[in-house]
């Protein structure tokens, strides 16, 4: 089969000398770009919808909505030993994969019993359909919707009467989460610049991710000095692309003001799978802010958030790097050890297992789960804890450069290369990372072919004649669309379905055949040079460089 045949050409790597630090942002570089140009969290549309009749056990609910939503999570008076499972409607109909929606370990006020409880919410990409599995207890009471306060009724009698006809527990809902989104037509470039030793990873503002430079906190609450640092994951879905994690991040801050009553987004600090850092609570990342990431120990501490889920699949090695030198960094603002330990005292309260006033001795760079009741940040990321602490002890050192196996790693694209073997699959090795198509579809290359994904038709190879077809045929802009399938293999043809049709590779003529609605055309071959290649559109790319 062809090698190189219709093979699109790897889109450009960023280069830049080491003296500097790069930035790729696709959104305002000041914070001064209109507001159609530089989304704010103050324009995320919420939606609750009651999740009434729900009794014991495990129950499935289908939750629609016109405009089309990109999160979920769930809330209610008491979330104790619930759990749920959510996953969304594909373009074409089908469910995707389920997500785990995991509780909120931590409050604004972890003394404060009557605020709303709730879970993680759960990237599920664009949709506007999604199923709930909720398990509740055997023998739970079932859920009703809450009844709307009559305000006017309060006024008239001066306060606001505690309810007392309905038990904790029994008002359940889920949030429908719509960020608004940053400009589409943008090509994004991994933050891959080399930095010198001891230089951070730059930090996307709160003005350019769109919470604004305050929170609702009133002036920021500072603790003495940052004694340790606490490693988080958001939970929920990896498959996002470098654009969505700004607008998850302003989906998060407005759930946890708007919904959970918070003043301000609880983590210090969070950090993708591409390796881009956004500030979270206000008052400064070089302050020690105290946050709400981490009941009884968010004082002193620095929360960092890792953007999806890590139970089961390691971050990526661009993740824990920027992890890394990001901790590194900030610890070493305070003459803090990656490596040594801390006795931290004990707040209390009912999201750790530590009695208010206890003095457990700690690592300076410990996870959630080592102080609270949860999981977070899921086992994968926990048997990486040394490595990170290991980066952050090496922070003025060079970082070891990047491999594209590394820029692929985490993504929807690198499971399924990984899955049919590797470098030794029918594709071979990546000869360049992702990058977009159309349509919201991503790409890369591959020595022997490349892979193609969208939300609709998943993550699927093409090699080969059938590839050096489909390319000159017009790649995912042509008739056929994307790929839905990998070869299958025949005695006498080789198939392939796309979205709209398929392709037929003839083993004896060594001819392809396009069918399109039952009709055949059989193809003619392709030039010796192969199928004319068709460029991506790209709008320039927007640096900021700090010397």
């Amino acid at each position: 089969m062809p090698r190189r045949s219709g093979r699109r050409p790897p889109p450009a790597l960023l280069l830049t000398a080491i003296a500097a630090t790069v930035v790729i942002l696709p959104w305002a570089l000041d914070g001064s770009q209109p507001r159609d140009e530089a989304p704010s969290a103050e324009d995320t549309r919420l939606v609750e919808q009651p999740l009434d009749g729900l009794g014991g056990g495990t129950t499935v609910r289908e939750i629609s909505q016109p405009t089309p939503f990109s999160m979920v999570a769930l809330t209610g008076d008491d979330l104790t030993d619930t759990s749920a499972r959510i996953r969304a409607k594909r373009g074409d109909g089908s469910w995707g994969p389920w997500y785990e929606a995991e509780p909120l370990r931590s409050a604004a006020d972890d003394s404060a019993d009557s605020a709303p409880r709730g879970t993680d919410p759960v990237f599920v990409g664009n949709t506007t359909s999604v199923q709930i599995a909720v398990d509740r207890p055997a023998g739970a009471p079932t859920t009703t919707a809450e009844t709307p306060r009559d305000d006017a009724a309060d006024q008239e009698l001066g306060y606001r009467p505690a309810s007392v006809e309905q038990p904790l527990g029994q008002h359940l809902s889920a949030v429908l989460i719509s960020p608004p989104q940053a400009p589409v037509d943008v090509q994004w470039t991994p933050p891959t610049a080399a930095l010198p030793p001891g230089q951070p990873p730059a930090i996307i503002s709160r003005a350019q991710w769109g919470a604004g430079p305050t929170g609702r906190c009133g002036p920021p609450v500072y603790g003495d000095s940052v004694r340790a640092g606490v490693v988080h994951h958001t939970a929920g879905n990896n498959d996002y692309a470098p654009e969505d994690s700004a607008a998850i991040i302003r989906a998060i801050y407005a759930y946890h003001t708007q919904t959970l009553g918070w003043c301000d987004i609880g983590y210090n600090a969070l950090v993708d799978k591409y390796g881009q850092v956004f500030e979270g609570r206000a008052g400064g990342t070089d302050r020690p802010v105290e946050g709400s990431h981490s009941g009884g120990f968010n004082h002193n501490t620095f929360g960092v958030a890792m953007l999806g889920n890590f139970d089961e699949f390691r971050p990526p090695d661009i993740l824990l790097g920027t992890m890394g030198r990001l901790l590194g960094w900030r610890l070493g603002l305070d003459h803090v050890d990656p490596r040594g330990t801390v006795v931290m005292p004990s707040a209390g309260g009912q999201f750790t297992h530590f009695a208010r006033g206890s003095m457990p001795t700690l690592p300076t760079i410990f996870t959630h789960r080592d102080v609270g009741n949860t999981d977070c940040p899921g086992d994968a990321a926990y048997a990486a804890l040394d490595e990170i602490r290991d980066l952050a002890a090496r922070f003025n050192q060079p970082p070891p450069p990047l491999t594209l196996e590394d820029r692929l790693r985490g993504g929807a694209i690198f499971a399924k290369w990984e899955s049919m073997g590797g470098d030794a699959s029918a594709l071979g090795a990546p000869t360049s990372p992702e990058a977009f198509a159309d349509r919201g579809a991503r790409y890369a290359t591959f020595e022997h072919g490349a892979m193609y994904w969208s939300s609709e038709s998943g993550a699927e190879p093409v090699t080969g004649a059938i590839y050096a077809a489909w390319a000159s045929l017009g790649y995912e802009r042509g008739l056929l669309g994307l790929p839905t399938s990998a070869e299958i293999h025949e005695p006498q043809w080789i198939v392939q379905n796309f979205q709209r049709g398929t392709l037929n590779y003839d083993r004896e003529t060594g001819l392809v055949t396009r069918v399109v609605d039952g009709v055949a055309q059989r193809l003619p071959p392709p030039p010796p040079d192969g199928p004319p290649v068709q460029l991506e559109r790209f709008t320039p790319i927007q640096l900021k460089i700090t010397n």
